[in-house]
C-alpha cells in the first residue's frame, strides 16, 4: 500500500509521562503504517525543558507560527514536588499558557460523543464545545486582606500624571479586595478566534456574560464581540447559515441544559474553566474531550485535554500493566492532520483522519475498550483491553 505524502510538516510537541508513551504508540500502530509523517519535532518532555531552559518550548510555538499547525501531547507543570522529582533549575511556567501567549490563541475543547457513552443530560446529543478566554480576570488578579476600617479605592494614573479614582468599598472592619484587568486587544483575539473557528466547523457561536451588573467590565467583552461580528462576521455567517447569539451567563446556563447541544459557547476566563469541566463531566470523561489552541492569525495547535496520567505512568515503570484512554491523544493527531490537509488540498489526508476517527470510535461502539470507559458504558459485557492493545484493536479496523 502507497503511503499517503505530506508537502508541508506539522509541528510535533511531544510530552511526558504515560501520555509520552501512548505518543509513541500512536505514532508507531495507526500514523506511520499509513503515512509519510512529516513533522518537525519538539521535545516538550521536562527533562528536555529543564535542559533548554524552556527555550524549547518558544521554538515550537515560534515553529507554529511558521507551518501553522502544530499538535501536542500532555506536559508536566511543575510544583514543588516535581521541581525535587526532575531537580529542575527553576519551576518552569505551564507550556500551554507560554504557548497560547506567543500564539495569542484562544482554547476550544469539545466532548467526543460514542455510542455506550451516555451524557448526564439525557437531551444532550451533540457535542457542546467550550471557547474559553485564556486571558486576565481572576486569573492574573490583586488581591489584598484588608485588616480594619478604611477605604479600598481603583486609582487610573494617565501616563501624564492625572489620576481617576474609583470608591471600591468604605469598609468598617476587615475584609477582603480584589482588582482584576483585561485588554481591549486580547478580547478582541479571542473574538476573532471564535468567529473563524465557528465558521470553520460551521456551528452556530453563544456568548455570554453578566452585563447587567458588571456594566462596564463585562460590557465591554459583549460590545467588543457586536462590534467586530458586525464589522467582520455577519455576511459570512449568514452565507454558512449559522448564528451568532448574545446572552446573560445565568440563561445561558439554562438554555445548554435544555439544549440538545451542536454550537460553541463561547466563555470569560473563570466562566470556560467552571464550564469546560462540566461539560467534559457530563459527557462522560475528559478522557474524551479534543482541545484546539486557535489563533485569529491562523494558527492551530491540538492537544488532548487531560493530563500526562502520572499514576499510570509509575505502574507502567514498575512494568505493571496500565488500560491507558489514548481517545484524546489519537483525535488530538486527527485534528492536525485534517487541518494539514485543509491548508494544503491535501484531500487524501482529510479523509485519512476521518478514518481513524472512525475507527477509534467504531472500537469502542463493538465493547472494545480501556477501563475508565468500561467503568461507565451501557454497552453489556464490555472487553477491558490494556494500553497498547486498544491502539492495536483500533489499527486493525483502521
Amino acid at each position: 500500500m502507497e503511503k499517503i505524502k505530506m508537502t508541508t510538516p506539522i509541528v510535533e510537541m511531544d510530552g511526558d509521562e504515560m501520555t509520552r508513551i501512548l505518543w509513541k504508540m500512536i505514532k508507531e500502530h495507526l500514523l506511520e503504517p499509513f503515512i509519510e509523517l512529516n513533522t518537525e519535532y519538539y521535545d516538550l518532555g521536562l527533562e528536555h525543558r529543564n535542559a533548554t531552559d524552556d527555550q524549547v518550548t518558544v521554538d515550537s510555538a515560534n515553529a507554529t507560527k511558521k507551518y501553522k499547525v502544530a499538535v501536542k501531547c500532555a506536559t508536566i507543570t511543575p510544583n514543588a514536588a516535581r521541581m525535587e522529582e526532575y531537580d529542575l533549575k527553576e519551576m518552569w511556567k505551564s507550556p500551554n499558557g507560554t504557548i497560547r501567549a506567543i500564539l495569542d490563541g484562544t482554547v476550544f475543547r469539545a466532548p467526543i460523543v460514542v455510542k455506550g457513552i451516555e451524557p448526564c443530560v439525557k437531551n444532550w446529543k451533540k457535542p457542546i464545545t467550550i471557547a474559553r478566554h485564556a486571558y486576565g480576570d481572576v486569573y492574573k488578579n490583586t488581591e489584598m486582606k484588608i485588616p480594619g476600617a478604611g477605604k479600598v479605592e481603583l486609582v487610573y494614573t494617565a501616563q501624564d500624571g492625572t489620576e481617576h479614582r474609583e470608591l471600591v468599598h468604605e469598609y468598617t472592619g476587615p475584609g477582603v479586595a480584589q482588582g482584576m484587568h483585561n485588554l481591549n486587544q486580547s478580547i478582541a483575539s479571542f473574538a476573532r478566534s471564535c468567529f473563524n473557528y465557528a465558521l470553520d466547523i460551521k456551528q452556530d457561536l453563544w456568548f455570554a456574560t453578566k452585563d447587567t451588573i458588571s456594566k462596564k467590565y463585562d460590557h465591554t467583552f459583549k460590545d467588543i464581540f457586536q462590534e467586530i461580528y458586525d464589522a467582520e462576521y455577519a455576511d459570512k455567517f449568514k452565507e454558512a447559515a449559522i448564528v451568532y447569539f448574545y446572552t446573560l451567563i445565568d440563561d445561558a446556563v439554562a438554555r445548554v441544559m435544555k439544549s440538545e447541544g451542536g454550537y460553541i459557547w463561547a466563555c470569560k476566563n473563570y466562566d470556560g474553566d467552571v464550564m469546560s469541566d462540566m461539560i467534559s463531566s457530563a459527557f462522560g470523561s475528559l478522557a474524551m474531550m479534543t482541545s484546539v489552541l486557535v489563533s485569529p492569525d491562523g494558527y492551530y495547535e491540538y492537544e488532548a485535554a487531560h493530563g500526562t496520567v502520572q499514576r499510570h505512568y509509575y505502574k507502567h515503570l514498575k512494568g505493571e500493566e496500565t488500560s491507558t484512554n489514548s481517545v484524546a491523544t489519537i483525535f488530538a493527531w486527527t485534528g492536525a492532520l485534517r487541518k494539514r490537509g485543509e491548508l494544503d488540498s491535501n484531500q487524501a489526508l482529510m479523509d485519512f483522519a476521518g478514518k481513524l476517527e472512525k475507527a477509534t470510535i467504531d472500537t469502542i461502539e463493538s465493547g472494545e475498550m480501556t477501563k475508565d470507559l468500561a467503568l461507565i458504558t451501557t454497552i453489556e459485557n464490555p472487553t477491558v483491553l490494556n494500553s497498547e492493545d486498544f491502539i492495536k484493536a483500533i489499527a486493525s479496523r483502521l
